[in-house]
């Protein structure tokens, strides 16, 4: 009690001190009272928000985003393991298997992760990534689909990671070295008239990285005194870059020339061969030149800090990225807000994908309370359909998603791509009006009448004949345990009343958001159905809401 007493005396005059400061209660000004509350998530938002940064919104998810809000989903997202390919297709390996056969097997590995695990945004990143960093089964990579589901993990699991990380496991992955000639590259020998590739060199800056010109970091192009773009690189740069990526090949292989792929050698880094790596001196970005004999593992880590460390990867990236999961054509300050974000991540970090993500779906222009002309973009085939099967939890009996060849039916399909150019290019703008207006549509590239054609079949596939002719019950019909059935039974319960059946539709594919002209031409497709026919009055709704424009544009 004595040292209580004794203590209080001693803190007496600071306390008194602090009162008459205003650090008491007494006499001092009444506190600010707190800020207000944010605004309820809407569903409409939180729909816009999920078809951001996942394969599909759902009723069930948006409820989730309601109730957490959504920085708070991105980061319990963040924090979410990687759903992997790998495993899953070697378990699939077995004598009389063919590794071609396995590439069904991959695309559907990839259905079943995007459509039913827990990592969305993971994986709609590692999407977006995939169209960026691009290897293809179409060519080269057809018999290797354990390397492609590889690459694929590996960018799943760098999603979030740090971009110097993945830029070096990409360029040191033998999917990448395959598909782009690094594997297998060697020093000059003149006698033997060899000289370094430069496929790798030159995409890994054009494509990957920094593009063809130099750009301010709002993505602007940075003008010459003449007024004329500002190349980032030339022909010297681009060579050396090629020797630096050379005397990499297959890991533990019998010798540099007798590599070739294996079950277990396709799914881990390259390995160098120093005797078939050049130890000149190698010209990069910049001005700066690697000196000679320093070795091969060296050359390329100093070579990959140089591309890293160019201004334009933050403005570049910010674009790419921008472009795949919110808005075709973000504004000067968007992109500049984000690039700001790849270039310190508030930590004085450079190149944190998950900070640059977060800033990405963060933003007041990702979904402004205003429309704008350059609002959102176009959903990508492979985006409508996951949404749809999302919405509907397509299954079939089986477990399984196809078919393997859905680039085929759809345009596109994962790592299906026609060329390292993706299925489309960032700068297409059809023509027209968005071309008149200085706007581009990268996804229009790809939807011409044949393939728009192809698309509105394959729905019609999935949602009428699967699901209203098939008879599970009859031998002679069409269904197998492979096919793929969508749940609307919620739909065929009030099937006899067309408002309230469109209303349900377009709540759970458009968040509610239809239009008044869209909600009465399918309302009057319905009523030309008999109403007992409920079955068939909730697959037209379905379908014709799933095939318009309204549901091809992701706001």
């Amino acid at each position: 009690m004595m040292k209580t007493n004794r203590l209080i005396t001693l803190l007496a005059p600071l306390l008194l001190g602090l009162a008459g400061c205003g650090g008491g209660s007494a006499g001092g000004a009444t506190p600010p009272p707190p800020p207000p509350p944010p605004p309820p998530v809407t569903k409409a938002e939180a729909y816009q928000f999920l078809n951001q940064s996942s394969f599909g919104a759902t009723e069930a998810e948006a409820e989730r985003v309601i109730s957490m809000r959504q920085e708070a989903w991105i980061d319990e997202q963040l924090a979410m393991p990687a759903s992997l390919q790998l495993p899953h297709l070697q378990a699939l390996a077995a004598p009389g298997v063919m590794p071609f056969e396995l590439q069904d097997d991959r695309v559907d590995i990839w259905f079943r992760n995007v459509l039913n695990r827990d990592d969305q945004l993971r994986q709609r990143v590692a999407f977006a990534l995939s169209e960026i960093f691009v290897v293809s089964q179409l060519g080269t990579l057809t018999n290797q689909p354990w390397s492609l589901g590889s690459f694929y993990d590996l960018l799943a699991q760098n999603a979030f990671g740090n971009y110097r990380d993945l830029i070096e496991a990409v360029t040191l992955h033998p999917a990448m070295g395959v598909y782009l000639s690094m594997l297998g590259n060697e020093k000059p020998d003149p006698v033997n008239n060899i000289r370094p590739d430069e496929n790798y060199a030159r995409e890994l800056m054009q494509l990957f990285s920094i593009g063809l010109v130099e750009l301010n970091i709002d993505g602007s192009e940075k003008l010459d005194p003449q007024g004329r773009p500002i190349p980032t690189y030339d022909q010297s740069i681009i060579e050396g870059f090629a020797h630096v990526y050379t005397g990499w090949t297959y890991a533990n292989s019998p010798s540099f020339r007798e590599a070739r792929p294996t079950y277990f050698n396709q799914v881990v880094p390259m390995q160098l061969y120093p005797d078939f790596h050049d130890t000149g001196p190698k010209k990069l970005l910049n001005g700066v030149v690697l000196d000679g004999n320093q070795g091969g593992e060296q050359d390329l880590a100093d070579a990959l800090d140089n591309v890293f460390n160019h201004p334009n990867v933050g403005p570049f990236m910010a674009i790419r990225l921008i472009q795949r999961l919110t808005a075709s054509n973000p504004s000067p300050g968007y992109i500049e807000r984000v690039a700001r974000v790849f270039n310190d991540n508030g930590f004085g970090e450079r190149g944190d994908l998950g900070a640059v993500v977060k800033a990405i779906l963060l933003d007041d222009e990702a979904r402004p309370a205003l429309r704008m002309e350059i609002d959102g973009k176009i959903k990508e085939p492979l985006l409508r359909l996951t949404q749809l099967y999302r919405v509907y939890d397509a299954q079939s009996e089986s477990g399984k998603y196809g078919p393997g060849f859905i680039n085929i039916l759809l345009g596109q399909g994962p790592l299906q791509s026609p060329s390292v150019f993706n299925f489309f290019s960032p700068f297409y703008a059809p023509p027209g009006e968005i071309r008149n207006s200085s706007l581009v549509a990268p996804e229009l590239e790809i939807a011409t009448e044949y393939q728009n054609t192809q698309v509105t079949n394959y729905f019609l596939l999935q949602i009428f004949v699967y699901n209203w002719m098939i008879d599970r019950n009859d031998p002679n019909s069409n269904y197998s345990e492979d096919s793929i059935l969508i749940t609307f039974e919620e739909e065929m319960n009030i099937a006899d009343d067309a408002n309230a059946l469109v209303d349900m539709v377009a709540d759970k594919l458009l968040g509610g958001e239809i239009s008044d002209t869209l909600r009465s031409e399918v309302i009057g497709m319905v009523g030309l159905i008999p109403a007992e026919e409920k079955l068939v009055r909730a697959v037209e709704a379905i379908y014709f809401i799933s095939t318009s424009p309204e549901f091809a544009y992701q706001r």
